[in-house]
């Protein structure tokens, strides 16, 4: 029986982020969990097991869901601030501008990873919960399932050397000209890599 598919995109972004890829997986049943930044939130994904299928931020919440079978984390980590990592008085200081200005800290973020204006509208206390979560989260020594970590070797927000050792063993694939939104620029890349692993 071919394994659900659930989607959860990264910090800033939302579940539209998922839809080349989930149009090039037309044969697979697919979950796009949406955080809640810029409309209703839809993050209980369905019951029974499932691969998690995370970008970013996403890739390090879902690293060690109980129900997950198998992890494929795209442009992520199992930490994102620390040594080797993005330096922790990077991601502080976008804490502290993100509670006095979260619209243009936020508008900041998204023009450096390549992708379009955010809406409007934004829930700013549930981007700055998972902004915690970006900088103090540390899963490198959680039990997780098989896991496949895919990269872009253009990725303007990960440090070469810290994908290289995001989640350790894991077998790993780069797209040379890929950035930090391999599911909106590549969406059959990944969706080739995605139906590989879960075949």
């Amino acid at each position: 029986m071919t394994p659900r598919l659930v989607m959860l995109h990264g910090w800033g972004l939302d579940a539209a982020l998922w839809d080349g890829v989930r149009a090039a997986l037309p044969d697979y049943e697919t979950w796009a969990v949406d955080r809640g930044y810029f409309g209703a939130p839809a993050d209980r994904p369905p019951d029974g097991p499932f691969v998690a299928v995370g970008h970013s931020l996403g890739a390090l919440m879902m690293a060690d869901l109980p129900a997950a079978i198998g992890h494929i984390a795209i442009n992520g980590f199992d930490r994102f601030a620390g040594d080797d990592a993005v330096p922790p008085r990077v991601v502080e200081r976008m804490r502290r501008r993100f509670a006095e200005h979260p619209a243009a800290v936020l508008a900041d973020f998204r023009l450096r990873i390549g992708a379009d204006a955010a809406p409007q509208s934004i829930d700013a206390a549930r981007l700055a919960t998972d902004l915690q979560i970006l900088a103090e989260a540390d899963r490198r020594a959680a039990s997780r399932p098989r896991t496949l970590v895919l990269h872009g070797g253009m990725d303007p927000l990960l440090p070469a050397a810290m994908r290289e050792t995001v989640f350790a063993g894991a077998p790993r694939d780069t797209v040379a000209d890929g950035g930090h939104l391999l599911p909106l620029t590549h969406p059959t890349w990944c969706a080739d890599r995605i139906r590989a692993f879960v075949a």
